[in-house]
C-alpha cells in the first residue's frame, strides 16, 4: 500500500535509528541544478578563449571583451545578498525556476547581439552585454543552491556527495568552454554559431525546471537538520553569521582562497606566454586544473560523506593547495617546464577545487541553524569580492619587459609584462590564509549534533509505553 501511495519513494534512510524517507526525485532536481550550473559557467567563460576573434567580430577594444567576464563577478556583489534571502525565503523551485529563465533569455540576447542585421555600434555589443549581465545575475542563484538542495533532499550520509557533484558542474561548464569555444568559433570567428549553440543547453534546462521541478521540499524530510533547514529569519541568520568567529574565520581565509583560484584561471594565459608557453599549452594546463578539480572533489565528498571529517579535510587539502600554489609561482617563471607545470597544475586543481564543496558543508555545520544559502552564499561573496581586488592590484604590480625574446602573448610586445612579483603576491596570499585557517578554525559540527538529539528524541519517543501498546494495537488490526 505504501509503494501505491508514493510511487516516488526510493528508500528509507536510517539516521541513529530513526528512519526517514527518501524520495527518487531528487536525482532529477539534482540533475537540473547540475546542467543550469553548467550552461551557465560556459556562458561565463564563452568569450575568454576567443577573445580576439570576439574584439575583431564586434569591432570593439580587448577591455571591453574582458569585462564580459569580469561582469559576473560585478553583478554576483550586491545580488548575492538578494539570492540569499530569495533561498531561504522563498524556496529552491522559485530560484532554480527565476535562474534557469534569467540563464535563457540572457543567451538569446547575446546571441541577437552578434546578428549582422544588427548596427554592431549601436546594437551589437550593448545587446550582448545585456545579455551576459542577465545571465551573470542567474549566477548567484545557482552557485549558493547546491547547499540547500543537499540539505533539503537528501539523507545524510549523502550529502557531501550531492553538494559534491552540483558544485563541481561549475568547473564542468568552464571545461567546455575553454574547448568548444575555439572549436566552434574557428579561424573564420563565426561567433553567431557560437552563441546560437550555446542557447540550445540553456532553454533545455529552463524548460526541465519549469515544468519539472514541482517542489521546493520533498513530501517529507531526509534528515532530522531538513525538518529546520529555514528555523532562522534572513536578517536574524545574517546578524548570527556575523557575530559566529569560527564562520567569519572561514569567511574571510576560505575567501581568500577562492579570490586566488579566480586569479589563477583569468591570469594562466598571461602568466605562461611571457615565458614562451603557448595558448595551447594554458589551455590544456586550464583544463588539467578542471578534470583533476572534479576528480579530486568526487573522491573528498565520498570520504567526508562516510567519516564526517570535514575540518581534517578542509585544512589538509588547504594546505597542499599552498604548497602547488606556491610551486607553481616559482616554475611558471621557467621556461621550458611544461611537464613540471602541467603536472604542479593538476595538483592544484586536485587539492583546491575539491575542497570547495566540503567547505560549503563545513559553513553549514558551523552556523546551523542559519539558512544554508545564507551561510555558503556569504562565503562566495567573499570570494567573489576578494577576487577583483586581487585581480586589480596583481595586474598593477607587472612590469612592462624592456626586452622579450620568448615571449608568445597574442598581443606582441604590449603584452609583455613580467609577472614575477604578481605571482609571488598571489602565493603569499594563499599560504597566510591557509596557515591562519589551519591554527585559528576551530569548530563543533552543529547540524550533525542537532540530527543526534533530535533522533535520541525520536527513539526515546517510539520506545514509550503509549507508543508501544498503539503499535501492539495497529499489529493485532
Amino acid at each position: 500500500m505504501e509503494d501505491d501511495a508514493e510511487p516516488d519513494l526510493d528508500e528509507v534512510a536510517q539516521q541513529d535509528g530513526v528512519g526517514f524517507k527518501v524520495y527518487r526525485r531528487r536525482w532529477f532536481v539534482l540533475f537540473v541544478l547540475c546542467l543550469l550550473n553548467c550552461s551557465n559557467a560556459l556562458l561565463w567563460l564563452t568569450f575568454a578563449p576567443v577573445a580576439d576573434q570576439t574584439a575583431r567580430y564586434l569591432g570593439v577594444s580587448l577591455d571591453q571583451v574582458n569585462w564580459l567576464s569580469l561582469v559576473y563577478m560585478v553583478v554576483a556583489i550586491p545580488l548575492g545578498f538578494v539570492t540569499t534571502w530569495m533561498l531561504d525565503t522563498w524556496g529552491l523551485r522559485v530560484s532554480l525556476i527565476l535562474g534557469s529563465w534569467l540563464n535563457m533569455v540572457g543567451s538569446f540576447l547575446r546571441y541577437v547581439g552578434t546578428l549582422k542585421c544588427l548596427p554592431p555600434a549601436v546594437w551589437g555589443f550593448p545587446l550582448l552585454m545585456c545579455g551576459q549581465t542577465l545571465c551573470a545575475a542567474a549566477q548567484p542563484l545557482v552557485i549558493f543552491s547546491p547547499t540547500k538542495l543537499a540539505a533539503l533532499w537528501f539523507p545524510e550520509h549523502q550529502r557531501a556527495t550531492a553538494n559534491m557533484i552540483a558544485s563541481m558542474s561549475n568547473p564542468l561548464g568552464l571545461l567546455f568552454a575553454n574547448i568548444f569555444s575555439p572549436l566552434i568559433t574557428g579561424s573564420a570567428g563565426n561567433l553567431p554559431l557560437l552563441l546560437g549553440i550555446y542557447v540550445i543547453p540553456a532553454s533545455i534546462v529552463c524548460l526541465l525546471a519549469t515544468l519539472g521541478i514541482r517542489g521546493s521540499v520533498p513530501p517529507s524530510p531526509p534528515s532530522a537538520s531538513a525538518e529546520t533547514s529555514n528555523s532562522e529569519p534572513f536578517l536574524q541568520g545574517i546578524k548570527l553569521l556575523l557575530r559566529n568567529k569560527q564562520y567569519m574565520v572561514l569567511l574571510l581565509f576560505f575567501g581568500t582562497g577562492i579570490g586566488v583560484f579566480t586569479c589563477f584561471s583569468s591570469l594562466l594565459e598571461q602568466i605562461l606566454c611571457v615565458r614562451g608557453y603557448t595558448n595551447d599549452f594554458s589551455g590544456l594546463c586550464g583544463a588539467l586544473f578542471i578534470v583533476f578539480g572534479i576528480v579530486g572533489a568526487a573522491f573528498l565528498g565520498l570520504y567526508v560523506d562516510r567519516t564526517k571529517k570535514f575540518m581534517e579535510a578542509a585544512k589538509i587539502n588547504m594546505s597542499l593547495s599552498a604548497l602547488a600554489c606556491a610551486a607553481l609561482a616559482v616554475v611558471s617563471q621557467m621556461r621550458d617546464q611544461k611537464a613540471t607545470v602541467a603536472a604542479i597544475c593538476s595538483l592544484f586543481g586536485f587539492f583546491g577545487f575539491s575542497v570547495f564543496p566540503v567547505v560549503m558543508e563545513l559553513s553549514v555545520e558551523c552556523s546551523y541553524p542559519v539558512g544554508e544559502a545564507s551561510s555558503a552564499g556569504l562565503i562566495f561573496i567573499s570570494g567573489q569580492v576578494q577576487s577583483i581586488l586581487y585581480i586589480v592590484v596583481l595586474q598593477a604590480l607587472t612590469q612592462k619587459l624592456a626586452d622579450s625574446p620568448f615571449s608568445v602573448c597574442a598581443l606582441g610586445e604590449d603584452a609583455a609584462l613580467s609577472w614575477r612579483v604578481p605571482v609571488l603576491v598571489m602565493a603569499g596570499l594563499f599560504c597566510m590564509a591557509s596557515c591562519f585557517f589551519v591554527i585559528v578554525f576551530h569548530t563543533n559540527y552543529r547540524r550533525l549534533r542537532a540530527e543526534e538529539v533530535a533522533a535520541q528524541k525520536a527513539g526515546e519517543e517510539e520506545d514509550s509505553p503509549g507508543n508501544a501498546q498503539g503499535a501492539m494495537v495497529e499489529n493485532e488490526d
